[in-house]
């Protein structure tokens, strides 16, 4: 068992900041819960929003959306649960009590810089966006330099290269380049595929076959390197758009063949009665139906921009309700199994996906009602786990232990 703290001392840490899952969580499922009600508000009714025509002569809503899904919700999520885990991988203290609370309140102070109205100079939300990453990156960095881990050092890198595609994105919306801003949501979305992309390869398949006691299938590797070649590829070609629209075809589809076959082998036809198993794997496939989806489609830029939506919500977004639920309970001492009945959110979540990204290419007149449809369905799943997980997370351990 990890023991690498002194109980007494850890026990004067509020029970919130003792483990970087705790704060990261719930601040990322509570903005999650919130911004996409509140985007709506402000995209389709502004005379009802909270908000005077102030706030938009600084942070558009164009930009302010799919910024604050990825670097404030998606961003959260990533680095709890790195922060989280690489005290586990090196068996070195990560962030808890006061470091914790700096780099939480870094990442809470950008969120709401960006909702002030008025005339807050943007390098300010930029520089505490900056120090809740770098502040991240730096004791990843720590904990698995001191003990030579090579194979979790890219890691910390990423998180640097999410820090430099964030002030891009800044950049762009000083600039008003929004054709800029929307190639940077698309590689930083190709960015989270790429974390997903390892770490579901590690944990989807090891959960699968601990839950369902058989041997998890080894990892071929000559397909995961490939995958993630592509994948950066695929990061590089958002942001740079260099690709010729037959080679990104091509790409887009070949990436896509890969994760579904390694999808297939980790048997998610046999995960069908465990919901805490299902909420791994389903969200994992929509990656390659994602990829398929924008292979058959793109040459047409309303659906392509539309089936990006399937892998933010249905993977992205899927994949993060999932595991915050499941460490959550992990990390706190309780039994994976026997929590909260979250199978109503996973559901929504990817009914979200579904409506968000496909009925609108089917029957665009409706449009206005899919997004309203889909953004309460993720309401209702992020909000059940505020709900269920806030007291999780805001006590200490029932056994007692550290973290």
């Amino acid at each position: 068992m990890l023991n690498i703290d002194d109980p007494a001392q850890v026990q004067k840490t509020p029970a919130i900041l003792r483990l970087g899952f705790r704060p990261f969580f719930l601040g990322g499922a509570t903005v999650a819960a919130l911004f996409i009600p509140l985007w709506l508000l402000t995209w389709f009714y502004p005379q009802y929003s909270s908000f005077d025509n102030q706030f938009w002569t600084q942070v558009v809503p164009l930009w302010w959306h799919p910024h604050e899904m990825l670097f404030g919700f998606g961003l959260a999520i990533v680095c709890g649960f790195l922060l989280t885990a690489v005290q586990t991988w090196t068996n070195q203290p990560s962030l808890s009590g006061w470091p914790l609370a700096a780099t939480f309140a870094c990442w809470l102070m950008a969120r709401l810089f960006l909702l002030m109205p008025g005339n807050i100079p943007l390098w300010v939300p930029a520089l505490f966006d900056s120090l809740f990453l770098g502040l991240a990156a730096l004791r990843l960095w720590q904990c698995i330099f001191k003990v030579r881990q090579w194979n979790n050092i890219g890691f910390p890198l990423m998180i640097m290269m999410a820090l430099v595609i964030n002030l891009l994105s800044y950049y762009a919306l000083y600039q008003r380049d929004f054709s800029l801003s929307h190639h940077i949501w698309q590689g930083m979305l190709w960015w989270l595929g790429l974390v997903i992309t390892i770490v579901g390869g590690r944990v989807i398949p090891f959960f699968t076959a601990m839950k369902l006691k058989h041997t998890k299938p080894a990892p071929i590797v000559w397909l995961d390197r490939t995958i993630i070649a592509l994948m950066l590829l695929l990061i590089a070609h958002g942001i740079g758009q260099f690709l010729p629209m037959m080679i990104e075809q091509a790409v887009l589809f070949v990436t896509a063949s890969l994760h579904l076959v390694r999808w297939l082998r980790w048997l998610p036809q046999r995960t069908l009665k465990e919901p805490m198993l299902w909420s791994l794997q389903l969200p994992y496939l929509f990656l390659p139906l994602t990829l398929f989806g924008l292979a058959w489609f793109v040459d047409n830029a309303f659906a392509y921009r539309s089936l990006l939506h399937l892998f933010a919500i249905g993977c992205m977004a899927g994949l993060c309700l999932s595991m915050i639920s499941r460490v959550s309970l992990g990390h706190t001492s309780r039994n994976i199994y026997q929590g909260p009945k979250m199978t109503i959110a996973f559901v929504s979540i990817a009914l979200s996906a579904v409506v968000r990204a496909i009925l609108p290419i089917i029957a665009p007149q409706y449009i206005g009602e899919f997004f309203w449809i889909a953004g309460g369905l993720w309401f209702v799943a992020f909000a059940m786990f505020v709900w269920h997980y806030a007291p999780i997370l805001s006590k200490p351990r029932v056994d007692g232990r550290p973290g």
